[in-house]
């Protein structure tokens, strides 16, 4: 199996088990820890001269902070969304952001888009709308950051669509959102409330807690290294397709090691969600 895969499996096993198992739910020091510790590593490992980075032109790095705000969204909304919702549900809706591009590139930038991509996002489009409808888990605040969360993806890859690059590589890009994720997250523990609450969370001396942080912060670092070098040695389809094999290995996994009740509807969200990802994959690797 794909090393992306095994990884992306676990990160989203061990930020699942932070949040919704020992309810670990202050997303600014917790997702600024994850960002601290990208931001360290990217930066020693550069320092070292395993990565280039180069950030020499300060008007391409102002222009990519709109970016590094939604990074932050993505991040903050989808680490809030996780504690609340299992697995399964929180990727279903996640997959539904290719509606916002598809849409932008249809209907805004008039491109041509084929009737087999269109059906594709009206299956996401429809698994995630069906799916708070038939969740017997059903949690308000849980789906309404999921759609934030939806919003900031959806409208980030726009964003990465309209803007020229210059001489701002994917790692340029990522460790600008580093930074500015710290920076951001930093500021705002306190008028939170993150910050003094986290004090009295109850398992903050226990070392399962501990370990799960290291590795999340580990993980989610060798992640994303490999999927800049996955993404440049491999075409799109490949890589949406590796992509897909996670998602599903996850959400098939995840029901066995966190609690989720389902009935029909809901696995049938879960599968139409599937499905329109899948053909999504299949336009993506014949460019139809």
């Amino acid at each position: 199996m794909n090393c992306r895969c095994l990884m992306s499996i676990n990160l989203l096993f061990v930020f699942q088990y932070v949040l919704s198992v020992l309810q670990f739910t202050y997303p600014t020091l917790f997702q600024g820890w994850q960002t601290l510790v990208g931001g360290l590593l990217l930066h020693i490992s550069w320092k070292l001269g395993w990565v280039e980075i180069n950030l020499c032109s300060r008007s391409e790095i102002l222009s990519w902070l709109p970016a590094s705000v939604l990074f932050v969204g993505i991040i903050y909304a989808g680490s809030r969304a996780l504690s609340r919702l299992p697995i399964p549900v929180f990727l279903t809706v996640h997959n539904a952001a290719e509606v916002i591009t598809c849409g932008f590139q249809k209907f805004v930038q008039k491109e041509q888009t084929s009737h087999l991509k269109v059906c594709s996002v009206l299956f996401l489009l429809a698994a995630a709308v069906c799916l708070p409808l038939c969740d017997t888990q059903f949690d308000p605040n849980g789906y309404l950051w999921a759609l934030i969360h939806l919003i900031c993806v959806g409208a980030y890859k726009v964003f990465h669509k309209l803007w020229k690059p210059g001489s701002l590589s994917d790692l340029d890009q990522q460790y600008i959102n580093y930074v500015f994720s710290v920076v951001l997250l930093a500021s705002a523990s306190h008028p939170a409330g993150d910050l003094f609450s986290a004090l009295d969370f109850p398992f903050l001396y226990f070392y399962r807690f501990h370990s799960s942080c290291c590795a999340s912060g580990l993980l989610g670092f060798f992640l994303m290294l490999h999927t800049v070098k996955l993404k440049s040695s491999t075409t799109s389809g490949q890589y949406a397709a590796w992509s897909f094999l996670a998602k599903v290995i996850t959400a098939s996994l995840s029901p066995f090691f966190f609690v989720m009740t389902a009935n029909v509807l809901t696995i049938s969200c879960l599968v139409v969600g599937g499905v329109g990802e899948a053909l999504l994959v299949y336009t993506e690797r014949t460019g139809t």
